[in-house]
This record gives C-alpha cells, structure tokens and sequence, in this order.
C-alpha cells in the first residue's frame, strides 16, 4: 500500500518521488534510470560527470585538461561535460525500462551552464523530460529548456526568489514549467540558499516557506503547478498530515538526495557509503567555504576541519606602520605590521609550523605550512575554470577571466575534491557533500538485516519509500 498517489506529469503517469541530482559523479545513469524505472523521476547530474562510450570509462580529474589557459581549459571541460551527460542519460534511458521520466540537473554558477545546457538538450533532449536547476538565480532556464520542448524545474529557496524569477523571466513560459523545487536550505546536502537575511543557526520552518511558496504561486495562477519538497526527506510518514493530506499544498512531490547514496547502483565509493552507516547526528554541518561564495552542507571530517583551522590562524594586517598597527612582522622580503597580541599568536603557530603567510582578498593573512602553502598555490594554477566566479582561484567566466580580488587560501578547489571523492578517493580528506540527516542511515532498521548493514537497490529503497519509511 502506497502513502503516495500516482500524478500525472508530461502525459505519463508517475509517482510524486524525484532523485536529487547529484555532481560530480554521485549520481548517473545507472542510478537515475532505475529510479525512473520505478515511476519516479530520475536525474542525471550534468555537473562534470564521466563519459562511458561502449563500456569504457573517461575519466577526467583536474590534471586532464591540458589547455594553457584556464578559459580553455574551461571551454574543455564543458565540452567533455556535454559527452559525459548524453552518454548518462542514454544509459539511463535503457535502464528505465520506459517507465517514468528523467530529468537532467545543473548549478547555474558553473562557468558554462548556458553552453552545457545547449549542448546537451541538443543531442539528447529528446529522450528527457526537464531540466532542473539551482545554485543561484537561473533567469535563461526557462527560455532555454522551452526552446527544446522539455519542462523546466527552478529551485528556490524562498517563495520571494521564485517571485523575482517569475517576474524576470518565467512569466513567459508558464505552460513549460514542470514544479517549483523548494530546497530546504538549513537541512540540504550541497550548496544552500540562505540569504544574508536569514541566520544558518536557526532553521525556519520548511512547512510555513512552502505555504507561504504555494501562496504566491496561486496568485500568480500556478494552482496547478506541483511543488517539490527537497531536503530533510527521509521517511513521507512525517509528511503525511501536514503536506501529503494538505489540499491547500497539491500537487505536492518529494525529493531525495541523500537516501539514494545508500544504494546498490548509486556511483559513489563503497568507502563512502560504509561512511554513511557511522554518522551521528550534527556530524553534517554548514559552513562558507565553498569557492561558491554560497554556504553549503558537507560532514565535518579532517578536510572541514584543516579549512577551519586555516581561517582561525587568521589576523588582520598593514603594510605600513601606525598606533592600530605597531608590531613589526617579516614576511618574506618586506614587513608588514599587527596589532600587537596577534603578534604573540603568529609567533606562537609559527613555532607549531605554521610559518607560511598567505594574503586573504580582506585584508588578512593566515598561517599554513609550507606543504600546505604549496598545494594551495598549485591547485590555483591548476584551476580548470568550473565556476563562473570562483574565490578561490580568482578565476571568472568573464572577458577579463578574473574576479579582481586576490585568490582565497581560506577556500578550496571544489573541482578536485569532488572529483576525488566520487571517484574513490578518502572520504576524510575532500569535501563530503550531505543533507543534515544523514546520520539516521545509522539509526534506521531498514539498513540493518540480520544484524548486518544492508545496501538495498534503488527499487527496494523506492517501495520502502512509499509505505512511508
């Protein structure tokens, strides 16, 4: 017996659940067509996945572009990106049986969204249902995806941005607009949509934003238009009297990004998904370290802890001498000058290693090892231009080809470290992206069999869904 019923979306008729489409590399074919082969809808990541081409695996990590120039080297890399998402997509059109729909998904802040998205939809929009999108203010989505047929999928944040968007760009492409994907923003995996106005200690209530989404969606005659609940999903029991039986939210979906790791087909490292079973609660956090600008979601392992531990070896500085500034400090050839307790405090990290000083884009300097200093700079080198912006790099999808600030040692390559973990790298030492509750995996019976850990398949974890658990 299902808690969900079965809706019709794009002539077919489907069950209200959607894969959370995950980059790099943590969802793909595999796994997105055996969604859709449930009667859902699966996504495919479009964010720098891999090529498979008659069974073999193309592999490209940050060292696989050899443009000299960083603006080629991102032209590259969206140019792999195009093959790698239309060799998904077919896999995960032969895996779904015909059954359900699929959906690509993109960040709106990659350095060639626009391109991508054209590229893709070019090739294979013929054997997709949507488009889905976030990370930022995805004006052209609709236009773009509109062009090719297919439906378009916004994730906001807030009913105010999706009111923003609409009356930007959306407003003209009403009939193409498949759901609205609220993301939870304080529970979220990933990169989240908390706004300056809105404290990431204290979350608001998911229910309330979406009332106050639906609302502003009826008013602009969108009574129709489903909207997706991301984020937090874990079992629909706890939806059921507030969301699932509340006429005033239908049609109402429900997104799952986190619970489809722990499955059979998802792409991601067996060491990974062992690392799902050992979390507690609170070891996901959110942090600003993401090159994005963006806050974002990730377990609090050694990689979160070096970054923060960079930021708390951090002291303002000046390059000339005043009563503010009066301790003098040798960096390299020349002085520069603190306030004299932070002197004790740089003294005193040196003394630990600490001893290379790196300049921030504010005014600051923080102390890393010479080891450190040295993968740092060279990670900046190697920048293969994923972002439109990125602060780490400096780089910048743009004429100039730079954001004008100077690079960011408080940040960090998110190409590199996404591409290591979902590619069998140390779960400890790179960015482990994940929703706030992944720590029940470890806390729910169903991934515990005879007293063992039990991975199930997409389709065992999907009819588990629907009973509500």
């Amino acid at each position: 017996m299902s808690i969900l019923n079965k809706m019709i979306m794009n002539g077919k008729e489907i069950f209200p659940l959607v894969e959370g489409g995950k980059g790099i590399s943590a969802t793909n074919g595999e796994s997105s067509g055996a969604w859709a082969a449930c009667g859902g809808i699966g996504t495919i990541s479009a964010v720098y996945g891999d090529v498979v081409e008659d069974k073999l695996v193309q592999i490209k990590g940050i060292d696989g572009f050899d443009g000299p120039t960083r603006d080629e080297r991102s032209l590259q890399l969206a140019e792999h990106t195009i093959k790698a998402t239309v060799s998904q997509i077919k896999i995960a059109k032969e895996r779904s049986n015909g059954n359900g729909l699929l959906n690509i998904n993109l960040l709106w802040e990659l350095a060639k969204t626009k391109e991508i998205m054209h590229g893709v939809l070019e090739k294979a929009g013929h054997l997709l249902n949507g488009v889905t999108c976030g990370a930022g203010i995805p004006y052209k989505l609709a236009e773009i995806v509109s062009k090719y047929g297919l439906l378009y999928y916004p994730i906001v944040s807030s009913a105010l941005v999706f009111k923003i968007l609409w009356k930007r760009a959306y407003s003209k492409y009403k009939e193409t607009l498949g759901a609205v994907v609220y993301e939870d923003p304080w529970v979220s995996g990933g990169h989240l949509g908390i706004s300056n106005r809105e404290d990431p200690k204290k979350r608001e209530s998911a229910l309330d934003r979406v009332i106050s989404l639906r609302k502003t969606m009826n008013e602009l005659g969108l009574q129709s238009t489903p909207i997706i609940m991301a984020g937090g999903v874990w079992h629909l029991s706890d939806y059921e009297k507030d969301w699932i039986n509340n006429d005033f939210l239908q049609p109402i979906m429900f997104q799952l990004g986190t619970r489809p790791l722990l499955t059979q087909e998802s792409p991601i490292s067996d060491e990974w998904k062992m690392k799902l079973f050992d979390l507690k609660e609170g070891d996901v956090e959110i942090n600003k370290f993401s090159p994005t600008g963006f806050y974002s979601s990730a377990v609090g392992n050694s990689f979160l802890r070096e970054l923060q531990g960079i930021s708390e070896r951090q002291v303002a500085y000046s390059r000339e001498k005043d009563e503010n500034f009066s301790a003098e400090y040798k960096q390299g050839r020349r002085s520069i000058y603190f306030h004299s307790d932070d002197l004790t405090k740089v003294l005193d990290w040196n003394a630990k290693g600490y001893d290379k000083g790196m300049y921030t884009p504010d005014e600051t300097i923080v102390f890393v090892t010479e080891e450190k200093s040295k993968q740092i700079v060279q990670d900046q080198i190697n920048c293969v231009g994923c972002l439109s912006n990125c602060k780490f790099s400096n780089w910048s999808n743009s004429e100039s080809g730079t954001t004008g600030m100077k690079p960011d040692p408080r940040s960090f390559c998110i190409y590199k470290t996404l591409h290591n973990i979902s590619h069998g790298q140390s779960v400890d030492n790179n960015l482990m992206f994940g929703g706030y509750n992944a720590y029940k995996f470890g806390q729910d019976p169903f991934y515990f069999k005879n007293g063992k850990k039990f991975i199930p398949t997409v389709k065992e974890l999907f009819e588990r869904m629907l009973t509500g658990y």
